[in-house]
């Protein structure tokens, strides 16, 4: 079967299932909402960042992003919807590279959105505080942003693929995020800025003290995610539906 057919069907799902659109939804009503707050606190922080500061909401609204990859793909494991996928495409690596665009599609063109709205309302409550960004900054930051959530909600796709469970997925990558990451990522020292998430975060940075730079380390974010998606790809292919 042409690929063109199996993205349709597969955008078909993404579109009917409305925990997708909710998480989606999410994203951008939590990204923004979280940045907002941030823009409109006042810090005396001298190492204040406006970028990040405008860019913060990512942090709470990057669980949106997972849980959407996660349930696009573990949905097809309940009531025997990986079976009928599979009797309609008999190539699993075909299916798979499917469903994967249709995840990764809209989670950028969300993200890209999403971004655009929390620099606008953030920088709104910054004031002042933000009038030395640059529109090359601002833009990097954006777009910077756009491309680490939709490689988060790949991650999640790759990793829900492999374990065949979108609980056991957010089981692992929402405690990492939020917790190990989060603690560790404060820890002195290079290693930690190659973490999955820490990487990729480095964008949305104005400026970032480390080894790696705003697009090497949305590059290591992107090496992790296809190391996950290569994982899950092979389960897919390997593995009883």
């Amino acid at each position: 079967m042409p690929f063109a057919p199996v993205l349709h069907a597969e955008w078909l799902k993404i579109r009917t299932l409305r925990s997708l659109l909710g998480a989606l939804l999410a994203l951008f009503a939590a990204t923004t909402a979280f940045s907002a707050i941030a823009g409109a606190s006042e810090t005396s922080d001298p190492e204040f960042d406006p970028l990040y500061m405008a860019l913060s909401g990512v942090m709470p609204g990057q669980i949106a992003a997972i849980s959407f990859g996660a349930l696009a793909v573990s949905s097809e494991f309940h009531g025997g919807g990986l079976r009928l996928s599979l009797a309609a495409v008999p190539q699993r690596g075909r299916w798979f590279a499917a469903k994967l665009t249709a995840i990764a599609v809209p989670a950028l063109v969300v993200g890209l959105v999403t971004a655009f709205a929390a620099l606008g309302v953030a920088r709104a409550g910054l004031g002042d505080a933000a009038s030395g960004l640059g529109f090359g900054e601002q833009a990097r930051g954006v777009v910077g942003c756009g491309i680490y959530l939709m490689l988060m909600a790949l991650f999640a796709a790759g990793l829900t693929a492999l374990l065949r469970s979108g609980v056991g997925a957010l089981s692992l990558m929402i405690p990492f995020i939020l917790v190990v990451s989060f603690v560790i990522g404060d820890v002195p020292g290079g290693p930690t800025d190659y973490l999955p998430d820490r990487a990729g975060q480095i964008v949305l940075y104005e400026t970032h003290d480390g080894p790696l730079g705003p697009w090497s380390g949305l590059a290591v974010t992107a090496l992790w995610t296809a190391a996950v998606v290569a994982a899950g790809a092979w389960s897919v292919r390997r593995r009883d539906a």
